[in-house]
């Protein structure tokens, strides 16, 4: 059965950062190097921000080249793609990122899969390509997502990133799923999940994800935790050490669900 998407476009209740036209940001990687992304315009899904969880697990992935060097990683609530595309050219062997599929946010995805030259090749969908970006709704059917895999003959993810999701929290349930159904059973597949409670009277709702994780048998473990110079939406309410601060855990399986 296909998840419930009625309601998905509507902002959680007391959520309502300023919504700015299309543009584009600029993400440095600590070569120097830069990446531009595309950001599309107002969003219901909120893809119209570079959120910093994005931004912490990119960088969490640059000082430890080895999560995604040679392994197969799949983005949910992608966004612009950025932890993806830094994946790819991290030398991640296959990368597959993804948002609801509204064609104007997987085009968005795409376009700035092509226009960044530092990955090594980018062809949009071809098979040999490092990177691909494609539709998917938490909770459903990921067979499509898994066929991106077939020619290289995996079956299913060493890594997921979930960055900056929490905020969704009658998702959880079908986030967990959605790792639960691609997460490769391996010891050391990991899901990063990383986030900021930019609502912090709501901060116990956004931790609920965790322990609703322990109970759908995963292990969870805090793996970084770094405050940004300033709180990303400056004029929102709530304590603002708390919306400075970029959490990220992993989520693995237990040695008995392990193949």
């Amino acid at each position: 059965m296909e998840p419930d998407t009625a309601g998905f476009f509507e902002e959680p209740a007391d959520y309502y950062p300023p919504s700015p036209p299309p543009t584009s940001q600029v993400y440095t990687l600590q070569s120097g190097k830069t990446i531009t992304l595309h950001l599309v315009g107002h969003s219901p899904l909120e893809a119209h921000h570079l959120w910093n969880g994005s931004r912490i697990i990119s960088k969490y992935f640059e000082n430890h080249v080895a999560e995604v060097h040679g392994r197969t990683v799949l983005e949910l609530g992608a966004g612009a793609g950025l932890p993806s595309i830094v994946s790819a050219i991290l030398g991640a062997e296959k990368v597959v990122v993804t948002d609801f599929p509204d064609p104007d946010l997987v085009a968005n995805m795409r376009k700035n899969i092509l226009g960044c030259e530092l990955i090594p090749t980018t062809n949009g969908d071809a098979e040999d390509s490092p990177i691909v970006a494609d539709g998917y709704v938490w909770g459903a059917d990921p067979t499509h997502l898994l066929a991106h895999l077939e020619p290289i003959k995996k079956d299913r993810f060493d890594v997921l990133i979930l960055a900056d999701l929490l905020f969704r929290h009658s998702e959880h349930g079908n986030m967990i799923s959605s790792i639960e159904k691609t997460m490769s059973r391996k010891k050391t597949s990991t899901a990063f999940v990383c986030f900021t409670s930019y609502r912090p009277w709501l901060q116990h709702k956004d931790l609920g994800f965790f322990d609703l994780a322990r109970e759908r048998g995963f292990l969870v473990e805090k793996i970084l935790e770094e405050k940004m110079d300033k709180a990303m939406f400056e004029n929102d309410p709530g304590d603002e050490e708390v919306r400075k601060t970029v959490t990220c855990f992993a989520l693995r399986w237990p040695d008995e669900k392990c193949i």
